[in-house]
């Protein structure tokens, strides 16, 4: 049972262990419409095209998809859609998750520019219920800090982590989200760890089917919905579930930028 438990806060946070930038349109026609391969490498063209679409400092791995213990997962595919490129999915009760991590020695972050598109809203989810905890579009920053600072329940979580996926959960894991109901700006501690925090930027169903272009300083999110300064960043990754509410949908994710400080 408690491997069950764990495995919903696993999955928020773990994944998370910049004015727009448009891709390539030549790197984009080769990759057009490939699926992600969860058990192997990418093509080439695929990760050409993905980095061209999501610019974050050099320094860190490839983009790869990470798979949940017992999760559905719907991959990623190059798109382009309303004349932007873009990375889709097609989420169908399953967990879909792209991350690039930076191994050495994390970033400062500074701002973040990204934009996203959703057809629809996870009927029923709620931010704030553990039972109902989805949202059509994420992006996930996870932080290192002063792990002594981590409650026992906290370091017993990061262990059952670390037995089930082989990674310890990040220090601190700073959220933005589409919310079916919280207001812009509000902060949202998860229901399962108040190590991940959300910070709501888009509400409700009044721009579904547009594109919404965002730029946020990282830094200021991360004092608010924290109260402290954030240490190196460990992690970005695009986050799009759907399995607590058994919902489906498609969203996009467009340009995004990470710039450092």
């Amino acid at each position: 049972m408690f491997k069950i438990l764990v495995t919903g806060a696993i999955c928020a946070a773990i994944a998370g262990c910049a004015g727009m930038a448009g891709g390539d349109e030549s790197s984009l026609s080769q990759a057009s419409r490939a699926d992600v391969d969860t058990e192997n490498m990418q093509s080439a063209a695929w990760n050409a095209a993905v980095t061209d679409l999501l610019h974050t400092p050099s320094g860190g791995d490839p983009w790869k998809p990470f798979r949940l213990p017992g999760k559905r997962y719907a991959g990623f595919e190059i798109d382009r859609k309303k004349d932007r490129a873009a990375l889709s999915v097609q989420s169908d009760k399953s967990v879909s998750i792209l991350r690039r991590q930076f191994t050495h020695g994390g970033l400062e972050v500074g701002h973040i520019d990204f934009s996203w598109m959703v057809e629809g809203l996870p009927e029923g989810a709620n931010l704030h219920e553990a039972e109902n905890e989805d949202a059509p579009v994420r992006i996930l920053l996870a932080f290192d800090g002063d792990r002594s600072k981590l409650s026992a329940r906290t370091h017993r979580l990061s262990e059952m982590s670390r037995l089930l996926t082989g990674e310890e959960l990040p220090y601190a894991t700073l959220m933005y989200v589409w919310s079916n109901e919280d207001a812009p700006d509000t902060v949202v501690i998860n229901p399962r760890t108040d190590r991940i925090r959300k910070v709501v930027v888009e509400s409700g169903t009044a721009h579904v089917g547009r594109w919404r272009d965002y730029r946020r300083d990282v830094r200021s999110d991360f004092i608010r919905a924290f109260g402290e300064e954030p240490g190196p960043l460990r992690a970005v990754a695009l986050m799009t579930d759907t399995d607590n509410t058994r919902s489906r949908l498609r969203a996009w994710y467009g340009p995004m930028k990470l710039g450092s400080r």
